[in-house]
């Protein structure tokens, strides 16, 4: 479940920099990223890392490329494993926002750097949670999380558990919304946590590989009654916004009280003057709302890997870590443990128990359309 950001910082030109398209040839030092992020992403990339990384490392320089998405990474890495086979240069060096499963046969095949194996200084410092497997590399996370107004809600009586949201929401009725799910992932993922909530906070119960319309009939169920037993207590009677965007601007307006928003949007928000300083963030602690992490991987054929390898690295220092979350407001990829005491005490609310995750394939159309008929019926999906 893609979703769009809804701040973009300030243009890559803002350095300097020029997003080029991609050279013939590796050029020697010059370390070629592919993205598969959105501008934000890249503008982070460009107006942070590059200067940073460049400075603290002469003679190597950053190349930044938008992918497009997942499938035009996706054929980069086609390419480069057929380079692999026959020896040639893959031109390109590293991925982010990527899953290194993707490319059928390429990890069997040896595409990607394993990094548990490749001796990064800060390899150990990544988040446990945000396991997976040794050809991705976690470097930032966001998760969805609920924010309110302070000036409405005092912090020390705000929910920290499903069962105490479930209360104020309906002791205070037309103080929450939530955008539809096709609609983005603040409102999808709220969904997903009633899910989770119906079938016993349990994760682990739900994979790409396990769906059937039976089992989704059965789990899904559920948790429809349960956002359907919320509607009437919803902003103006059971209204639906229609993205992430939406959701934050009521909450701006003081329309609503509270709102589930990504944790990457809210923070930029708020240090943009978009959401007032009065805006409060709090993340569930029973069951955390979901999220994830984004990885990077290296290619173990490109022409920089080395450099790209110290790349890797770089972007784990605590430098770069604090900056995703005062620069980009995302979460850092690391243990919070290797955040400055300041930062941690800042986003005390935030800091995750737990960040679960839902599959997409199947599941998500399951979703999206029993959300529709069960909970929304009068609301056309594609409105």
């Amino acid at each position: 479940m893609k979703r769009r950001h809804f701040l973009i910082s300030a243009a890559a030109v803002t350095a300097g920099v020029t997003i080029m398209p991609r050279m013939a040839f590796a050029a020697e030092g010059v370390i070629d990223v592919y993205f598969t992020s959105d501008q934000n992403v890249i503008d982070f990339w460009t107006n942070v890392v590059k200067p940073k990384f460049e400075a603290a490392h002469a003679g190597i320089t950053l190349n930044l490329v938008d992918g497009g998405d997942g499938p035009g990474v996706a054929a980069i890495g086609d390419r480069a494993l057929a380079a692999l086979a026959s020896g040639a240069d893959p031109q390109a060096d590293l991925f982010e926002g990527y899953d290194t499963r993707v490319n059928a046969g390429a990890i069997d095949k040896g595409l990607f750097v394993d990094f548990a194996a490749a001796g990064l200084s800060n390899y150990s410092k990544v988040n446990p949670l945000a396991n997976d497997i040794p050809t991705r590399l976690a470097y930032r996370g966001s998760q969805v999380l609920l924010a309110y107004d302070t000036t409405k809600l005092d912090p020390a009586s705000v929910p920290k558990t499903w069962a105490d949201l479930v209360t104020w929401i309906k002791a205070n009725p037309g103080q929450f919304i939530y955008n539809r799910p096709n609609k983005g992932g603040s409102g999808g993922n709220f969904v997903r946590r009633a899910i989770f909530e119906a079938n016993g906070n349990d994760p682990k119960k739900f994979t790409v590989d396990n769906f059937t319309p039976e089992f989704a009939e059965q789990a899904l169920t559920p948790a429809f009654a349960m956002l359907n037993d919320l509607a009437p207590s919803l902003f103006e009677g059971g209204a639906y916004t229609s993205g992430n965007t939406q959701s934050l601007q009521l909450l701006g307006q003081s329309a609503v009280t509270m709102i589930p928003a990504w944790s990457d949007q809210a923070l930029s928000a708020i240090a943009q003057g978009v959401l007032p300083e009065t805006t409060g963030l709090v993340q569930l602690q029973d069951l955390g709302l979901p999220g994830g992490f984004t990885y990077i991987a290296v290619l173990s054929n490109g022409a920089n890997k080395d450099s790209a390898l110290l790349l890797a690295d770089f972007l784990l220092t605590e430098e770069i870590q604090s900056a995703v979350l005062t620069e980009l407001g995302g979460f850092p990829g690391v243990s919070w443990d290797y955040i400055s005491a300041d930062l941690r005490e800042k986003f005390a609310d935030i800091i995750p128990a737990s960040i679960p995750t839902f599959p997409g394939g199947k599941w998500e159309t399951a979703i999206n359309d029993g959300w529709y008929r069960a909970v929304a019926p009068n609301v056309d999906p594609a409105s």
